[in-house]
């Protein structure tokens, strides 16, 4: 029984370290797309910048996971507004 349990356990361990990290995405690169498709890559790159500028005050301020959403979403609009 203990050995099983042993192999259970060493087993979870190698799969949780063998499993690829996620990754977050990548930030669109304007001078890579197509000519026809450069503007909406700048404002498409704006929003990604917007938003992880945003995502890292949440993080300096230790919002709650329960509550990020609600932050990240109160932080967008406080940006937008400025503009």
């Amino acid at each position: 029984m203990e050995a099983h349990l042993k192999l259970v356990i060493c087993i979870a361990t190698i799969t949780l370290f063998a499993a690829a990290p996620a990754r977050s995405q990548t930030l669109v690169d304007p001078n890579k797309v197509a000519p026809e498709y450069r503007e909406a890559a700048e404002k498409r790159r704006a929003e990604q910048l917007r938003q992880r500028e945003c995502a890292l005050k949440a993080d300096l301020e230790k919002v709650l996971p329960r509550d990020r959403t609600a932050y990240l979403n109160h932080c967008l609009d406080a940006l937008a507004a400025k503009q």
